[in-house]
C-alpha cells in the first residue's frame, strides 16, 4: 500500500512556462512536520544519500534519508564556546561540500566559515582586516574552489546593535584557497542567500530586509570580483503585504531557473527575472537544495522539512 503524501501548502502557477519545471498535479511533500526550531541551510550528501540541514536555535545539524529517516548529525554545529550563548541563533546556517567532499559551514555563534574535518572544526575565515566577522550566513563554492559568502548580523545576540559587532557594514565576501579574504560588496543591508548562474557569470544575492526585499544580480569579473549589481527581482510589495518570509536562500538549476525563498514560500524565476510560480508553503521558508539525482528540491520551511519533484535538474 502506497504511503499517503502529506502536502505542505500549495503550488501557485503564474505562467505556462512553470509547467515545464514542475509537473501539473505535483505537491510539496511534507517529510518532517514541526520538529525543528528553525530549519536552514540544506545540502545533499550524495555518497550517503541523505540531506543535511541546520537547526540554528538548537545549535545542531540534522540528517534525513529515505532509508533512515531523521537523525541527529552534529551538535554543537555553530557555537562551540564554553560560556552560555545569549542570542537566539547560535548554530550553523548555510552548508555545502567542497571538491574534497568536506562539509563547509557558516557558523553564527563562532562567527566564522569552518570546515568539519576528522571530527573537529577548522577555521577558514573569521576576520576581515583584523575585525571579527558578524555571523556568516550562507555560502556557495565556485568551480575553482573559491568560497563566496554573506555576513549579516543575525547570529549576534542583539543583531546589528550588538556591542560585540566589530564591522560597521554587512558584506559579501570571497575566500580563496590561500586564505585571502576579499570584500566584494557592502551595499546590501541584510545580505543572505546566494547562488551562481550555471555559467558562473552572475552571482545572485538575496537581501532579507523587509523594506528592501530584493534579489540582486552581480556580474562576476574575470578576477572573481563583482561588477555593479542590478535588482533582479523586487519582492518588497509581497513582504509589506505580510506574506510569510523574506528573501533568503536560493539555488539555480542547470537550465538557469532560480529557486529562491522569499515572501510566500519558494519563488521560481526565469533567468530573465520573470516570476513563473511559487511553492507556497504557507510558512516562512529559509532555503532549498537539489538532491537525489538532481531533480528533487528539498525545502527547509520554518519547523519543517519538505521536498518537491521537479522536471529540471540542479547541480
Amino acid at each position: 500500500m502506497a504511503k499517503e503524501v502529506q502536502a505542505l501548502g500549495k503550488i501557485e502557477r503564474l505562467d505556462p512556462a512553470f509547467d515545464r519545471l514542475v509537473e501539473p498535479g505535483a505537491v510539496v511533500e511534507l517529510l518532517v512536520e514541526r520538529r525543528f526550531e528553525w530549519s536552514e541551510g540544506p545540502v545533499w550528501d550524495a555518497p550517503n544519500r541523505r540531506v543535511l540541514f541546520s537547526d540554528i536555535p538548537r545549535n545542531m545539524i540534522w540528517e534525513w534519508s529515505e532509508a533512515g529517516g531523521l537523525k541527529q548529525f552534529l551538535q554543537p554545529s555553530g557555537y562551540t564556546g564554553t560560556t552560555p550563548f545569549t542570542g537566539r541563533e547560535p548554530g550553523s546556517n548555510g552548508l555545502t561540500f567542497n571538491q574534497a567532499g568536506e562539509l563547509i559551514m557558516c557558523q553564527h555563534g563562532d562567527r566564522r566559515i569552518a570546515r568539519w574535518s576528522d571530527g573537529k572544526f577548522v577555521t577558514l575565515a573569521d576576520r576581515y582586516q583584523g575585525k571579527r566577522l558578524n555571523s556568516p550566513n550562507d555560502l556557495v563554492i565556485k568551480s575553482n574552489g573559491d568560497v563566496y559568502f554573506t555576513d549579516p548580523p543575525y547570529g549576534l545576540p542583539k543583531g546589528a546593535d550588538d556591542p560585540a559587532k566589530e564591522l560597521e557594514f554587512q558584506g559579501v565576501y570571497r575566500l580563496r584557497a590561500n586564505g585571502e579574504l576579499t570584500l566584494l560588496t557592502r551595499e546590501l543591508s541584510r545580505p543572505n542567500g546566494l547562488a551562481f548562474s550555471p555559467d558562473e557569470q552572475t552571482l545572485y544575492v538575496a537581501n532579507s530586509d523587509p523594506n528592501k526585499a530584493i534579489v540582486m544580480a552581480y556580474p562576476v569579473q574575470g578576477d572573481g570580483t563583482l561588477g555593479a549589481g542590478k535588482v533582479f527581482f523586487d519582492a518588497t510589495p509581497a513582504a509589506q503585504a505580510k506574506k510569510p518570509g523574506l528573501p533568503d536562500g536560493m539555488k539555480v538549476s542547470r537550465d538557469g531557473t532560480i529557486w529562491a525563498t522569499g515572501p510566500g514560500g519558494v519563488l521560481v524565476y526565469s533567468s530573465a527575472g520573470k516570476h513563473l510560480g511559487t511553492l507556497a508553503t504557507g510558512v516562512p521558508t529559509a532555503n532549498v537544495a537539489f538532491g537525489d539525482d538532481g531533480s528533487t528540491l528539498y525545502i527547509t520551511a520554518d519547523k519543517n522539512l519538505a521536498r518537491v519533484r521537479i522536471k529540471v535538474k540542479g547541480w
